[in-house]
């Protein structure tokens, strides 16, 4: 995955309200150079649009770069649930449909903020929760496609 804090060009978060997406790529470009800044625009455009899954995305990611993993985990957390809602599944990762490869949209948000989830207990140092998540992927996205079994082989190398 790009990393799109490093991106030179204005990133494409899809199509959200223009109010949201000009504050998400200020938030961006504010990153580089000052995060609490870009921390206040992704807020403002979450509180502008609770339904941006990408607001709750450049949430965790920032916090997990700055080694905020509380907050990250929290803003995970939310944006995961926000995005269940948005895919009609329910709040507990444990009741979603298996099978979930070949999903898109707001279920496709939901299991890749999941596998972010399991990055960031793992980097808390909850490697039991951070397993637990990795056996709910391995059901809801065997073909691995939102990129788990990279967090399950540093889970693994973590455990060696």
């Amino acid at each position: 995955m790009t990393d799109i804090f490093k991106e030179a060009e204005g990133v494409d978060f899809g199509a959200l309200p223009g109010p949201v997406d000009t504050l998400l790529q200020q938030g961006v470009v504010a990153y580089r150079s000052d995060r609490m800044r870009a921390d206040r625009l992704f807020r403002a455009a979450l509180d502008l649009a609770p339904e941006a899954l990408a607001a709750y995305y450049c949430l965790y990611k920032i916090h997990t770069y700055m080694g905020n993993l509380d907050m990250a985990r929290s803003m995970a957390l939310a944006g995961m649930e926000e995005a269940a809602r948005q895919a009609g599944w329910p709040r507990d990762p444990q009741l979603w449909p298996k099978n979930q490869s070949q999903a898109e949209g707001p279920a496709r948000f939901a299991l890749f903020t999941l596998k972010a989830l399991s990055f960031i207990e793992l980097k808390r140092g909850a490697r039991n929760i951070a397993e637990g998540h990795l056996r709910t992927l391995a059901a809801l996205d065997p073909a691995g496609s939102v990129g788990w079994p990279v967090i399950a082989a540093l889970a693994q190398g973590a455990a060696a």
